[in-house]
């Protein structure tokens, strides 16, 4: 994996500071659920002397570094966790929100109870462990659970396209909890979040100040609506950026912020 230690952060200050490009994780920086790769690190860390970086990403932070490296939370000016949730700006943390607080234990069973007998009666190929992951500002759900292999990923990827699985599965789960005003956002290629309305990585544009950038750029590969970076991507303070593998998202940066 590439190096991402503390003492690699960038210290000085970009040559357009007020011009920030804020990336996803999954599928934009890496494939899903892989390692960066050392070329597309040693890319970020000289993009981020031209600009301002960030990093916003829907998993928690031990999985981030799994991805990007240790210490990742020093390499950039900011790292949002789960959305922004966790949010750290020059590696000192800012904020920690929990789903548990904001909506409540009775509510938190329910949706576990309802998903648990949702879940039993989908026929899938395989289905392993881990198909609900509590986050402390989200829910992850995974009809083929989180603990499949690679090659039980992607062959349920080919599935859940083929036969609509989580698409079903997120209308259901709107009808059955519409007074909860949770949002459902289907991520990479197992699963889907599961947050409050508000909670999508739009959250994290609170800690950019309007006056103090220019430009705010996203990238992201799940931009198409229902997708979980259709909202930051399609907001109002961002210009949006549809990619489709970390080798892409490093060709359009290069046109747009080197050439």
């Amino acid at each position: 994996m590439a190096d991402t230690s503390p003492n690699k952060k960038q210290k000085m200050a970009p040559a357009n500071p007020r011009i920030i490009a804020l990336f996803d994780v999954d599928g934009t920086l890496t494939i899903p659920r892989g390692e960066v790769t050392t070329d597309i690190m040693e890319f970020m860390k000289s993009l981020s002397k031209k600009i301002t970086v960030g990093i916003v990403g829907g998993s928690d932070l031990p999985k981030q570094e799994e991805q990007l490296g240790e210490g990742i939370v020093h390499v950039f000016p900011y790292n949002f966790s789960q959305n922004g949730l966790v949010a750290y700006k020059d590696g000192k943390l800012q904020e920690v929100q929990t789903i548990s607080k904001f909506l409540g234990e009775d509510n938190i069973k329910r949706i576990v109870n309802w998903t648990m007998k949702y879940l039993a009666d989908i026929d899938i190929p395989v289905k392993r462990g881990t198909f609900i992951e509590f986050r402390s500002g989200m829910m992850n759900i995974s009809p083929i659970g989180r603990n499949c292999s690679r090659e039980e990923r992607n062959d349920y990827e080919k599935v859940d396209l083929a036969r609509g699985i989580r698409k079903d599965m997120v209308a259901a789960m709107k009808k059955e909890f519409a007074d909860l005003n949770l949002t459902f956002s289907i991520g990479g290629q197992i699963s889907f979040d599961v947050f409050p309305t508000g909670w999508d990585k739009t959250y994290c544009l609170q800690y950019l100040k309007e006056g103090d950038y220019d430009e705010v750029h996203f990238f992201g590969d799940k931009t198409f609506e229902g997708g979980n970076d259709y909202e930051i991507f399609s907001s109002d303070r961002t210009i949006g950026h549809t990619v489709t593998s970390p080798e892409d998202t490093k060709e359009q940066c290069t046109k747009l912020f080197t050439s």
